[in-house]
């Protein structure tokens, strides 16, 4: 779980990846600007490659970030397949491919 003494994140109405577009009210990033971020950090911080960032936090083949997320991480896991995810994205994800159509 997040640290509950973690300062609050607000959105600013300006994408959070340094490119100075406006975002939509709620929004820290414009549309994909999020995984733009996401690689600019890991090209700063790991040497650009996720396989370092997870190997760095002690994960990798034999140790399950998924499993981490799921026990530590507030993630559930599908009822009905081996997906994994923020409670939010496994309900569509279960809407999406296990629903009765």
């Amino acid at each position: 779980m997040a640290d509950e003494t973690t300062d609050r994140l607000l959105p600013t109405g300006s994408c959070w990846c340094g490119c100075g577009a406006t975002t939509g009210i709620g929004s820290f990033f414009a549309r994909g600007h999020d995984k733009t971020a996401e690689a600019a950090l890991l090209a700063v911080r790991f040497d650009s490659s996720v396989a370092r960032l997870l190997h760095h936090h002690g994960f990798g083949p034999k140790a399950s970030v998924l499993a981490a997320a799921v026990r530590e991480g507030g993630w559930e896991e599908c009822r009905d397949c081996e997906y994994a995810g923020a409670p939010a994205s496994v309900r569509n994800h279960a809407r999406k491919y296990h629903s009765a159509k």
